[in-house]
């Protein structure tokens, strides 16, 4: 294992990256990183140096450098781009480091704990130049993309419901987090509902608890009704606790709407009653291979990705909106006011003089988030194009 020497990019066109997070989580990312066409890590950080070294191992990466430090670890193995797999919490840490060192990010989702620190997260990404992408993976599977295609030639919609029953058992910072449902899981389901419909959310009720039999120490299961800018309804509901019954991860949807309705199984089955609206499944790739696909090509053509940064922060704003809704008796949020809210809190927050100045010069928060400051046109990638 390289830990001392210097690396140097491969000569094959990939992109060489470092992955930061050595966990589960980072395994699966280095793991599919080793036979990516369109990247190749050449370094590992984590601040288990050890841990780090056997990741990499396990995935046959005898020769990447491993280190503590996000800046040396790039600078010795001549990375040029950053994997962000650490847990939640550390995701701003780490971005910042890599973006003050001149290195793009695609960063796992959730951004961050509050759309405050969202916002301030924006403004660090553009002082220092850099593309700052989140990972929604979820986003990129060639069912989602037929059943988007399917709803978008429904007419105007009356209302979308989404089901999420499971239960999974994954010890560690998940089943200590205060909304596992919401922070962790539903983020994804919330974002799917912006890329499926084009719509977004106005405000939210919402109601969590945890069941008497759970093992999360905080709430696991929740119900929410979204209002959308069209005046459609999101209705979701979900458990990580059922053990019965369980749907997809990524949820069980059914879309109605003036010219008819579409159902997807969150899996491999998208039904849709309508006339003359048929379903074409791509072939693109998927998850995290679809989300690495589209940070490359954003990076290589300079067009914007569609999970930008500023992208994002609708989809963290329906999570605080739900939490907020529901720690306050169900009262209604109203997101527009979430946001000022917030960013109110991120200027006061903010340490760093020239994210701050950029903060304070925003008119709005809607204005702060309106037009990303980097790359131009949207991209349109595999199986996760932008509509």
């Amino acid at each position: 294992m390289n830990d001392s020497t210097e690396g140097s990019s491969p000569s094959d066109g990939r992109l060489p990256v470092v992955v930061v997070g050595a966990g589960a989580m980072g395994g699966e990312w280095i793991r599919m990183l080793a036979r990516s066409p369109h990247a190749v890590p050449v370094g590992v950080v984590d601040l288990d140096v050890a841990l780090a070294t056997s990741t990499a191992a396990s995935a046959g990466l005898d020769d990447v450098v491993v280190g503590a430090s996000v800046a040396e670890v790039a600078e010795r193995a001549g990375a040029e781009a950053v994997i962000n797999v650490t847990v939640p919490q550390a995701h701003r840490v780490v971005n910042e480091q890599a973006l003050r060192a001149g290195l793009p990010v695609l960063c796992e989702k959730p951004l961050a704990p509050t759309v405050a620190e969202a916002l301030r997260q924006i403004a660090l990404a553009d002082v220092t130049g850099e593309l700052l992408m989140v990972s929604q993976s979820r986003r990129y599977f060639n069912h989602l993309t037929a059943f988007r295609g399917a709803v978008g030639r429904l007419g105007p919609l009356a209302t979308v419901n989404a089901q999420f029953f499971h239960a999974d058992h994954e010890p560690g910072f998940r089943e200590l987090m205060a909304h596992p449902l919401l922070v962790d899981m539903s983020i994804h389901h919330f974002d799917q509902l912006r890329y499926l419909t084009g719509d977004e959310p106005v405000a939210v009720r919402c109601s969590s608890w945890n069941p008497a039999w759970s093992w999360f120490a905080g709430d696991a299961a929740a119900s929410a009704e979204f209002e959308l800018a069209s005046g459609a309804r999101f209705v979701y509901a979900g458990s990580r606790c059922t053990p019965g019954l369980q749907t997809s991860w990524n949820a069980d949807w059914r879309v109605y709407a003036e010219g008819g309705a579409a159902a997807w199984d969150g899996d491999d089955v998208v039904r849709v009653e309508a006339e003359g609206v048929g379903i074409e499944i791509p072939d693109g790739r998927e998850g995290i291979e679809g989300s690495l696909e589209e940070f490359v090509s954003a990076l290589r053509s300079g067009t914007t990705p569609q999970n930008e940064v500023r992208a994002n922060v609708l989809s963290l704003a329906m999570v605080e909106g739900a939490i907020r809704s529901s720690e306050r008796g169900g009262e209604r949020v109203v997101v527009a006011e979430l946001l000022e809210e917030s960013l109110a809190q991120a200027i006061a927050d903010e340490r760093s003089d020239d994210v701050a100045a950029l903060l304070t010069s925003w008119n709005s928060a809607a204005d702060g988030i309106a037009t990303p400051a980097w790359g131009s046109a949207p991209a349109t990638i595999a199986s996760g194009g932008a509509r």
